[in-house]
């Protein structure tokens, strides 16, 4: 009798912890799906900045990281560190901006009818305030 009793107490709790085999993914699929509607509609507010008409050139196209520091030159000779608006004191805001100083990296994006010579201007400015590695962004060729 102490045998039956032995087995049925070991047949008993095998049976308890058999029973939870798998895990419940539903939670963790409902997370993932309010995460995808908040990023779908923050994704388009993200886009904003200046309207530059960019120069068409055949190359490769580059991963588009928008972390990296932009800074704009517009057909007016109007220059942008990002947003923010730094015509009259390009060399002393860019040599101000402690995340250049950190990064020592910035990408150009100027208009395609902006004169050469404010594009240098501010490609200068930008090695004068530390910069090593700097980059310029144009639209690719649409090839038919």
């Amino acid at each position: 009798m102490a045998m039956g009793a032995t087995a049925g107490g070991a047949s008993g709790r095998s049976r308890r912890l058999g029973g939870m085999n798998e895990i419940n993914v539903t939670p963790l699929i409902d997370v993932m799906l309010v995460l995808l509607v908040i990023f779908m509609v923050t994704a388009p507010l993200l886009t904003t900045g200046v309207e530059v008409n960019l120069p068409k050139a055949k190359s490769a196209p580059m991963q588009a990281d928008d972390t990296k520091l932009l800074i704009i030159v517009t057909a007016d000779e109007h220059v942008y560190l990002g947003k923010d608006e730094i015509t009259g004191a390009v060399e002393e805001r860019l040599s101000n901006n402690p995340r250049l100083k950190e990064e020592k990296e910035a990408y150009i994006q100027a208009d395609e009818s902006v004169k050469y010579g404010a594009v240098l201007r501010v490609m200068a400015a930008a090695r004068t305030a530390g910069v090593e590695k700097l980059g310029m962004i144009t639209d690719p060729l649409e090839v038919k």
